[in-house]
């Protein structure tokens, strides 16, 4: 199943209470970690804040690639399309992963090989490993020398 990310979800400033959404095999490395909030601030879109809840909460910087990465363009493998219930591209909210290291932020890489993929009608989510995974790298730059 192809996907593409061109919806955007941002909630309001005084939105109460904020979605709550079920992972039930966590993150990649963080299988006890199994629901997560999604924060956005106007200022720092595309940008967004994925807090990760579990023992401990994480959080991580996500972003809708789709919407700045040309030509993304992922696929599901069925198993994963069927497990979250997602029956069109429009069903689907995806979330990549950014990494930012503190002493060279201009270096933000995004995982476009493994997004985390959210059915938008039911709140159910999965980190995946795309059908089409070879196309794309773990560690994509974000940012390109001109």
């Amino acid at each position: 199943m192809k996907v593409t990310s061109e919806h955007t979800l941002t909630a309001a400033p005084d939105a109460t209470p904020i979605p709550s959404y079920r992972i039930p095999q966590g993150l990649i490395g963080f299988s006890t970690h199994t629901r997560f909030e999604l924060l956005a601030d106007p200022e720092q879109l595309p940008f967004r804040w994925l807090l990760l809840h579990g023992p401990e909460t994480i959080q991580f910087v996500v972003i809708e690639a789709g919407g700045v990465i040309p030509d993304y363009e992922l696929e599901l493998f069925d198993e994963d399309a069927a497990f979250l219930g997602i029956n069109g591209a429009e069903d689907a909210l995806i979330l990549n992963i950014v990494t930012v290291s503190r002493s060279l932020p201009a270096t933000a890489t995004v995982n476009l090989a493994s997004p985390v993929v959210v059915n938008r009608r039911t709140g159910l989510a999965k980190q995946v490993v795309l059908a089409n995974h070879a196309h794309y790298n773990v560690r994509h730059p974000l940012v390109t020398a001109s």
